[in-house]
């Protein structure tokens, strides 16, 4: 009976706890350096979030490892509801499903709470390279074999090129980078050729005429670089594998955190300023239950890891 009594008085005191979530800062983890669209997406959310929960989200980058770092801090950190996760493909499918043991469990060792959205990839050439569309950066490929360079900055961008490479029969040579914040310098000054990426910061340049966006992966054109055509108007096959970004925490999150936080986070994505800033990255915001975010995240990891062996890629 005395332990009966303990028990309840020690989960009375949890819930109490629990109901005044939060009373600190919130660090936010995220997987790649400043100035790349998980960063900036982060910005993006992280604050209005803040706001909806009473306490400062505090954006903490930690890259490199093809997202691994940042998954394993997040990981072997406390659930408490303090540290969460802006968790992406690249942690989260392609990390776990190229590898021949597999870091760690992306559906069981994390706990989801939101899908936060879908990131849009275009193919991008520099304007020194003599293509205006990707129909002619293939056929320069194919004429220049080995010749050509490319930037990478996350999963998507390793496998989507990989995987357009092995289509359409060409070689060139992989130039790997931490994220799409130093792929963009590089790319920018022309020490890369071609990248298929997310716009961030490559947008502004296309204006301007310093590089060109041949096409975009997205199913549709888009209206922050309307005169990209699909893959599809190009002639050419879609990628498989989708890009994407939720919000997680570490297992065994108590559920009243959970719930607390998705609750704010779709009120965060349905307002029209964060969407605005969204749309501005080519990114398409969208909330999810925990539970929707579970199921995509299992499925993901099988796509990725179909794409990552038709591709021949491994991280071993």
């Amino acid at each position: 009976m005395t332990r009966f009594i303990a028990a309840v008085l020690a989960a009375s005191i949890c819930g109490a706890a629990f109901a005044q979530y939060p009373n600190k800062p919130i660090r936010l983890i995220v997987p790649f350096p400043p100035g790349g669209a998980a960063e900036l997406g982060a910005r993006i959310f992280a604050q209005p979030l803040g706001l909806q929960l009473g306490q400062p989200i505090l954006i903490e980058t930690r890259p490199g490892a093809e997202g691994i770092i940042a998954s394993e801090a997040v990981k072997k950190s406390d659930a408490d509801g303090y540290t969460l996760y802006y968790g992406t493909a690249t942690g989260m499918s392609f990390a776990p499903s190229a590898k021949k043991v597999a870091p760690y469990d992306p559906v069981n060792d994390f706990t989801p709470i939101s899908m936060v959205g879908i990131f849009g990839f275009f193919v991008f050439s520099h304007a020194s390279l003599p293509v205006n569309n990707i129909n002619e950066l293939i056929a320069y490929a194919r004429a220049n074999p080995g010749k050509l360079n490319y930037g990478t900055g996350n999963a998507t961008s390793i496998l989507a090129t990989a995987q357009f490479a092995t289509q359409q029969k060409f070689e060139a040579v992989h130039i790997p980078y931490k994220g799409d914040g130093p792929l963009t310098i590089d790319f920018i000054a022309g020490r890369v050729n071609f990248t298929i990426a997310t716009p961030g910061n490559i947008a502004p340049q296309v204006k301007e005429g310093k590089v060109r966006a041949l096409a975009t992966l997205l199913p549709s054109r888009n209206a922050l670089l309307p005169d990209a055509p699909t893959l599809q108007e190009a002639g050419l096959p879609d990628v498989p594998i989708t890009p994407w970004g939720g919000l997680f925490g570490p297992a065994r999150l108590p559920r009243e955190v959970v719930d607390r936080v998705n609750k704010e986070m779709v009120v965060v994505l349905a307002r029209p300023e964060v969407k605005e800033a969204f749309g501005r990255l080519s990114f398409e915001p969208r909330s999810s239950t925990p539970q929707e975010l579970s199921a995509f995240v299992a499925a993901q990891l099988k796509a990725y890891g179909a794409a990552a062996r038709a591709s021949n890629i491994s991280l071993d």
